[in-house]
């Protein structure tokens, strides 16, 4: 048997792994980084070998499988993880796509959510006991889903309802806790994330200046949740080598 790994389900080249591969790396867990949103019959590693599933965000909509058949795909993978306890995180369209492949529905937000804004936190899961009830974060999507039935609801802001929720071994996240500085200034050369920003009303300088902020804030909270999600899965590793 080949050695058990983290897969991580990348849609575009920017909207990287970041700070999850941090706490992969901490724990000496290897992973492999995949995009198969454009493929019909995508060779995905063998399910059993896979000891965690991360699946990051992108521009692209949770349900536009005609364009991108690969997230048919990565919904099956969804219901497959939560049916036997394997460790699910998703990230913005990966929280989208978890939620989509468990009921949920999507929809167009009542406006973009670009750029920092609070966060309230609903319920202190062990993800987040570290949290206080409020939280800046960084906010960059339109659609919205709502909470699959049976989830337990996380944490909401002002303009959306479900921002984070978790479903047996799955956790959805709408906003981005991955991202590193290194990272924002990738963002912030890809035209099509800058379009958005502005479109928004933001600018770089004023998203940089609140991620110099609000990062001194964020980055503990991060390796929080990711070192929980790396441990769960790093605990799944151990019963896939009996």
């Amino acid at each position: 048997m080949t050695q058990s790994h983290v897969l991580i389900l990348q849609h575009v080249p920017w909207e990287k792994p970041g700070r999850i591969l941090d706490s992969l790396d901490d724990l000496g867990m290897s992973y492999e980084v995949m995009n198969i949103a454009k493929e019909k019959k995508p060779d995905l590693p063998d399910f059993s070998d896979v000891s965690g599933i991360v699946i990051m965000g992108g521009p692209m909509g949770a349900l536009d499988i005609d364009k991108y058949p690969g997230l048919k795909a990565e919904s099956k993978l969804v219901r497959a993880a939560v049916s036997v306890g394997k460790p699910l995180l998703g990230v913005c369209l990966g929280h989208q796509i978890i939620a989509t492949a468990l009921g949920a529905k999507l929809k167009k937000g009542s406006e973009p959510e670009i750029g920092f804004a609070p966060i309230k936190r609903i319920d202190k899961h062990d993800y987040f006991s570290m949290w206080n009830k409020t939280l800046d974060v960084l906010h960059w999507h339109n659609d919205v889903v709502t909470l699959p039935e049976g989830a337990q609801p996380l944490a909401k802001s002002a303009k959306t309802k479900n921002q984070a929720f978790r479903f047996g071994s799955a956790l959805g996240l709408q906003f981005h806790l991955e991202v590193t500085p290194t990272l924002l200034d990738e963002w912030l050369d890809e035209p099509c994330m800058v379009k958005d920003l502005k479109a928004a009303g933001g600018s770089k300088s004023q998203l940089r200046d609140a991620f110099a902020e609000y990062n001194p804030q964020l980055q503990p909270m991060a390796d929080q949740v990711f070192s929980g999600f790396a441990a769960r899965c790093n605990t799944y590793a151990a019963t896939l080598e009996r």
